[in-house]
């Protein structure tokens, strides 16, 4: 009897890292379903003809899933503004996306990066079903639902309204202040952009979300129960994770992953308190001064992760240069220090440090790959959100998920060294802070509970394909 074909997908990526690599451990449950995997990432400005390096290193470590760089047509006027302009090069790049579509045997699905949601139409042209793939919270999603229904209803934008509070289903209170910066003015390019994008999703054959039910159990009952959008029927919701990278496709660098991790394993269980603030994440100098004060007034072991500041902070898709750490730093700070801390230059593997036993707390920006490799590790969260949905997510993890604590000042000139040291005493020291590790123990073995072979995910990803199997 001869054998029946393997079904194949796509997977449209956006940008970035914080994009990608959700979509390559995505692609990993694919194949152990027997599905043949291509990941679809588009050209960023400069490297059509050379390639990211970033996505080279990836694909080197994951020979089973085939990547192809979309090649745009040239933009004769590129806009100066880098989120529309990485929403132009996603839309430029749906032709060279059709064309791939139609070279792939036996497609049986397309999946899109929220970003990439115009790229519907090309699924449609070719008659494959189209499904979102959500990489940030649950919860992000139901509220920038709820967002453009209440958008829907007033007239008012969110900087007008002061202090105040938005309710959504299925989410905790959400100052508005919290809400991304990208949203906060009705009228904002980015934000219209960014609308349609959602409004485009709504069309798609279902959404997967990167969360476990356990940990975001009312924004995924709201959604599923379509609160959002009342006139509409609600879409078949998937929870399909937590699908985070196990660090072994971070490439490179073994000198500094050896030197990170071999100190941590001369330090005492639970003892140290990691900071590290994703791919794009940097500080002014002044700011980097007052968190080494913070750091060695507390008294508590640390290993921190410093970028370089960034010079332009809305120009992300560059790459910023090493930091001199002596010039960035107080002085004496590393010969003070050198006893109970680390300072690494712009990376470490985030995710074994993580589930390393002497990680005791994790200094996050709160991006949702980030604080899904928190949870899994058990680790509390000190919630320090920068750009992006992160405040949001700051409101999710500290409210909702009751995993983690707030700096305050975030949303200041300044926080303080004061604020920084009592933190992490709090967090290391106190009642409070056993608290949160027992919580966040739970939220561990939910997590391994969620992603075993009949675990509630697992099962979500099956019901999943079978859909996708009764719509062919």
């Amino acid at each position: 009897m001869e054998a029946k074909p393997r079904r194949s997908v796509v997977l449209y990526a956006a940008m970035g890292a914080g994009h990608l690599l959700p979509m390559v451990e995505l692609a990993k449950i694919f194949l152990s379903r027997r599905f043949d995997v291509t990941i679809a990432v588009p050209a960023t400005p400069g490297s059509a003809t050379t390639g990211s390096p970033t996505i080279a290193g990836i694909a080197a470590s994951n020979p089973s899933i085939t990547f192809h760089l979309l090649l745009p047509p040239s933009c004769a006027d590129p806009d100066p503004n880098p989120l529309l302009l990485m929403l132009d090069i996603l839309r430029l790049s749906v032709p060279s996306l059709v064309s791939l579509l139609r070279s792939i045997p036996f497609l049986a699905a397309l999946v899109l990066d929220i970003f990439c949601a115009e790229a519907i139409d090309a699924a449609a042209a070719l008659h494959v079903p189209a499904y979102i793939y959500f990489t940030s919270s649950a919860g992000a999603f139901a509220a920038s639902l709820g967002l453009m229904y209440h958008y829907s209803t007033t007239t008012a934008s969110l900087r007008d309204m002061g202090k105040a509070v938005l309710r959504f289903a299925g989410v905790p209170p959400i100052p508005t202040s919290d809400m991304p910066p990208t949203v906060q003015d009705r009228e904002n390019r980015f934000y219209k952009a960014r609308a349609r994008l959602y409004a485009r999703a709504m069309e798609a054959s279902g959404v997967l979300l990167n969360t476990y039910e356990w940990l975001e159990a009312r924004a995924v009952s709201a959604l599923r129960e379509g609160a959002y959008f009342p006139d509409r029927p609600p879409q078949s919701v998937y929870c399909v994770g937590p699908l985070v990278a196990t660090g072994e496709e971070e490439g490179a660098r073994e000198a500094e992953r050896d030197a990170s991790l071999a100190w941590l394993d001369a330090q005492p269980a639970r003892s140290v308190v990691f900071l590290c603030f994703g791919s794009m994440g940097s500080f002014s100098a002044a700011q980097l001064k007052e968190i080494a004060r913070g750091l060695e007034s507390s008294g508590h072991r640390f290993l921190w992760v410093v970028r370089s500041p960034r010079q332009e902070p809305t120009n992300f898709l560059e790459p910023l240069p090493e930091p001199d750490l002596a010039a960035l730093l107080p002085e004496g700070f590393l010969e003070r220090t050198a006893d109970m801390g680390m300072v690494v230059k712009s990376w470490a593997p985030q995710a074994k440090v993580l589930r390393h036993a002497a990680t005791g707390a994790f200094v996050t920006h709160c991006g949702w790959n980030s604080t899904l490799e928190g949870v899994t590790a058990g680790v509390p969260l000190l919630c320090w959100p920068l750009y992006a949905e992160q405040r949001l997510n700051k409101v999710l993890i500290v409210e909702e998920m009751k995993a983690g604590v707030v700096i305050d000042g975030y949303d200041e000139e300044m926080v303080t060294a004061e604020e920084v040291e009592a933190k992490v005493r709090l967090v290391m020291e106190s009642d409070e802070g056993e608290k949160l590790r027992e919580r966040l123990a739970m939220a561990r073995a939910k997590a391994v509970e969620a992603l075993a072979e009949e675990g509630p995910s697992r099962v979500a990803f099956d019901e999943f394909l079978d859909h996708l199997v009764s719509s062919e």
